[in-house]
């Protein structure tokens, strides 16, 4: 199977809803957009459509917030501007708009007041103030800073750190402006607060409230206290105060049911504390580890001033849904935990029993509306999405999606926007690495654009797109499979034609007489009698081709523009484009090469042939034209060719042949008797040459007119599956997979006395990757945040590349350079988390890491990877270990997220 990179894909897509041109809508200085839904807007259609589901309803309008004022459009089939013509506020910056009662109404809110309208008229408005500030004082502390809607409640976030709560009436369609008491006289300043709708006929956390669903079952409906079944939703106030604080409050009650203390360290399990304090008071040794501060880290942890700027609650559909929380720290680290049902054992519940006797009856009321069975437990997130918070930035980058394209999940703006999709109860995270920054978010579903999308970017440009259909996003990365009818061996793409040549082999149902007949040519001198063999039947056969595909940008199956079969017994090794100097008419051409072996057993010497084509388009782009230019029979098997500054370089048999090309002729000009014995793979990076055997390890070969001369190798003996170059600025080493599972990593230097005088390679690293890699693949890597603006082209920083390596388990994998002081950081923080981080069975990493020889002899190499799997876990860890491990190795916490983050950048590729 195949697959293309995300990046492209959304590209077309919206290059597709919008068709190219230079006249893109621009809105410069947007802070936000919203949709919303307007009932009445389908009075006009047929029965059928105001008879369809929810999730079928068009949206009505497009409110657009930008600097100083706020457009209105009507999205019923175009975008048309509406701002004249209806009574929203426009004059300036809107915070925040949805829909309240049903759809039945809009709330649009800005900074000091909020308006309820029906369709395009205004049924209400609202002007805020602070409380307990007197009508002579400034109005300052009355601005709204961030809005959360749950029908029929808006909660408001003030610039004071105050709340306030607009409480809706569905019977009047309006609302009211309410001070919840808990909040009146408390002197607590609020960082960040949401609402979160428990919505459907069993709302999810009131199976947390009671021991009920321990005997009745999860999928049954708990009754509430009047006997009568609810089947109404619920709505929660999530709430984290300046000093890390979390609190859970029941809405419109606002009696608090879960708190959580120091939410900000980032613990794994997030446990009610009014639960810890009642088993902590009968067992106070059995304190839980993460809650422990060191006495080196109590002073550490004070001085790390870290807010939570941004929270989000919310439970998706599907069966066995449960709800995720999600926190944006001041300093970019996104906490994302996943709620779950702790079933406690029966000494818990027998602590919690005397515990409840022993306290008052205010005390065991308390207790009773706490969710005592409410667990969070902390998911693992992609550093990717990780930005860094400028202090006093109110800007809202989560932005939950319901159905986009099928998919349900958020969406995160910022610098470096990105995907969270749920699938399964799982995160996907998808980087979206188009268009840069993206400002503002929105879905729009109207006639047009079915569950689609909006965004507007760092530059102002509106986008109007859909997600592809035909991409699986339930993976690491968003693929799309293509059917083939036959087994991949090879791919090499064709970036001019934008077409990829691809070894295919199918099995060929063959009569058994003309099978026979085949082996009994080849075994000349055995014995074979074949008048005892039953000819009747068939035998299956791989024969191999080589086929020129093109993708289709809708999606679609991918075209098959030309096959070119291979012979009878021949099988194709390699496909590669090659760039050749025509030595008659003195210009460039690029060519598809293909190497293949004729497979007819032991007994009959073995050959190749080395094929030349060419690809070229008809006039109109209609049809892919491919032509055979040359073809020409060798002794051996061709398992690897190359070009090499113009010239074509194949490796045949034990040796490698250098040929220059004529237009219609491949005439020698060099040859060297490597590899020993059978060649897997050749690289060419200037005139350098990396050449890999299947039994004596790799070669390192230069090309000097009219010469291949060897300059060294490693005499140890090594069965090699892949080669490749690793280039770190002026910096040039060598990458060889085993088939141990191992990676070793080789430098050329001649100086060195322990080189032999330059005729052995020098290890540099060596380690364990746990998977045969069949692949490497050479990409530059991308700059980072401090690379963009510190680097000049053409420097050793831009210089950089990566090897990314794909395996037989199907697994891919990154190899990427490090500057020596990132490095020894590192290094020195991946000792410390051998020991800091539980591991899977207690399984060691280090162990696991090291050289493989399955019992032959080898010299150890130095120790010079460092192992990314293990370091992502420190992210995961609590902020107050965090600190602690920082200190111990000599750095801070940020200079070690900073190189992680970095190392995140610089290798996302796809």
């Amino acid at each position: 199977m195949l697959f293309r990179s995300w990046k492209e894909w959304f590209s077309v897509c919206a290059s597709t809803i919008n068709p190219p041109r230079n006249d893109h809508p621009t809105l410069p200085g947007c802070k936000g957009i919203w949709t919303v839904y307007h009932k009445n807007t389908r009075i006009h259609l047929g029965e059928s459509s105001r008879m369809a589901d929810e999730e079928d309803e068009y949206h009505a309008y497009l409110i657009i917030s930008l600097e100083a004022r706020t457009m209105v459009l009507q999205t019923a089939n175009n975008l048309e501007e509406v701002t004249e013509n209806v009574d929203y506020y426009v004059q300036g910056t809107t915070l925040a708009a949805g829909n309240l009662f049903g759809r039945r109404r809009v709330i649009q809110v800005f900074a000091h007041g909020a308006r309820i309208l029906d369709g395009a008229f205004m049924t209400q408005e609202l002007s805020f103030k602070a409380p307990n500030v007197e009508s002579g004082s400034s109005s300052d502390t009355s601005i709204v800073a961030s809005v959360s809607i749950a029908d029929p409640y808006v909660l408001l976030r003030m610039t004071n750190g105050s709340l306030q709560l607009l409480v809706g009436d569905p019977s009047s369609c309006s609302v009211s402006l309410t001070v919840p008491s808990v909040f009146e006289s408390s002197k607590k300043s609020i960082s960040a607060c949401t609402l979160y709708h428990d919505k459907g006929p069993e709302p999810w956390l009131r199976k947390t409230s009671t021991d009920a669903w321990l005997s009745s079952g999860m999928g049954e409906a708990i009754d509430g206290a009047d006997g009568v079944t609810q089947d109404q939703g619920d709505v929660y106030c999530v709430v984290c105060y300046e000093n890390g604080t979390l609190e859970i409050f029941d809405v419109p009650n606002f009696t608090c049911v879960f708190s959580v203390d120091k939410f900000i360290s980032g613990r794994t399990y997030l446990v009610d504390t009014f639960m810890q304090d009642s088993v902590n008071g009968l067992h106070a040794h059995s304190k839980n580890t993460e809650d422990v501060i060191r006495p080196g880290q109590k002073e550490n942890s004070k001085d790390v001033k870290i807010n939570v700027v941004e929270l989000m609650m919310h439970r998706w559909i599907g069966k066995h849904s449960r709800p995720f929380l999600f926190g944006i720290l001041a300093d970019g680290t996104i906490l994302s935990y996943h709620a779950y049902v702790f079933e406690g054992s029966e000494n818990s519940s027998k602590v919690e029993g005397s515990v409840s006797s022993q306290n008052s009856i205010s005390l065991s009321s308390t207790n009773a509306s706490r969710l005592r069975n409410l667990r969070f437990l902390r998911v693992p997130v992609d550093n990717y999405a990780r930005e860094e918070m400028p202090s006093g930035t109110q800007l809202q980058r989560m932005n939950v999606y319901k159905n986009i394209g099928g998919s349900q999940g958020i969406f995160l703006t910022g610098s470096r926007p990105s995907w969270f999709m749920v699938f399964r109860e799982r995160l996907r995270i998808h980087p979206q690495l188009c268009d840069g920054p993206i400002v503002a978010f929105t879905v729009l579903h109207n006639v047009n654009c079915n569950h689609g999308l909006i965004y507007v970017t760092a530059l102002g440009t509106l986008k109007i797109c859909q997600l592809p259909s035909f991409l699986s996003y339930d993976n690491y990365w968003p693929v799309q499979k293509i059917p083939l009818k036959g087994t991949p061996h090879q791919v090499a793409y064709f970036a001019e034609k934008n077409v990829y040549s691809v070894i295919v082999s199918v099995p060929v149902l063959k009569p058994l007489n003309q099978v026979l007949s085949t082996i009994a040519d080849q075994e000349v001198g055995q014995q074979f009698d074949p008048d005892n063999i039953n000819y009747e039947g068939s035998y299956p056969i791989e024969e191999f081709e080589v086929r020129i595909v093109e993708p289709e940008k809708s999606g679609g199956p991918w075209k098959t523009r030309a096959s070119i079969p291979m012979q009878s017994s021949e099988n194709a090794l390699t496909v590669r484009m090659v760039t050749l100097l025509n030595t008659t008419t003195r210009e460039n051409e690029t060519l598809l090469a293909v190497g293949t072996a004729y497979v007819q057993g032991e007994d009959v010497a073995a050959r190749g042939r080395v094929l030349l084509f060419s690809i070229d388009r008809t006039a109109d782009n209609s049809r892919t034209l491919v032509s055979e230019v040359y073809s020409k029979e060798l002794k051996g098997a061709i398992p690897a060719l190359a070009s090499l500054q113009g010239h074509l370089l194949i490796a045949s048999g034990p040796k490698i042949i250098l040929h220059k090309w004529t237009g219609s002729e491949l005439n020698g000009v060099a040859f060297c008797d490597y590899p020993p014995l059978h060649a897997v793979s050749l690289n060419i990076v200037k005139n350098f040459i990396l050449l890999g055997d299947i039994h004596k390890s790799i070669s390192f070969v230069s090309w000097k007119e009219p010469q291949l001369s060897l300059l060294a190798k490693d005499f140890s003996p090594l069965d090699c599956l892949a080669t490749e170059f690793l280039i770190d600025g002026s910096t040039l080493s060598l990458v060889v997979s085993d088939d141990q599972k191992n990676v070793q990593i080789f430098y050329y230097a001649p100086k060195v006395s322990e080189s032999w005088k330059g005729q052995k390679l020098l290890s540099r690293a060596e380690f364990h990757v746990g998977s045969r890699i069949t692949k490497f693949l050479r990409l530059q890597l991308l700059p980072t945040t401090s690379e963009r603006t510190a680097t000049t082209p053409g420097s050793d920083k831009t210089n950089r590349f990566a090897t990314v390596f794909g395996t037989l388990e199907g697994s891919l994998g990154c190899i990427a350079p490090l500057d020596e002081l990132t490095f020894r950081r590192l290094q020195s923080l991946q000792k410390k988390l051998v020991t800091a981080v539980t591991h899977v069975a207690g399984l060691n990493p280090r162990s696991f890491r090291q050289f493989r020889s399955n019992g032959k002899a080898h010299r150890p190499g130095p120790d010079n990877i460092v192992d990314c799997e293990l370091l992502s876990h420190y992210e995961m860890l609590p902020l107050e270990e965090q600190l602690e491990i920082a200190q111990q190795i000599g750095t801070t916490r940020m200079q070690i997220m900073s190189n992680l983050n970095d190392m995140i950048l610089g290798t996302s590729f796809l």
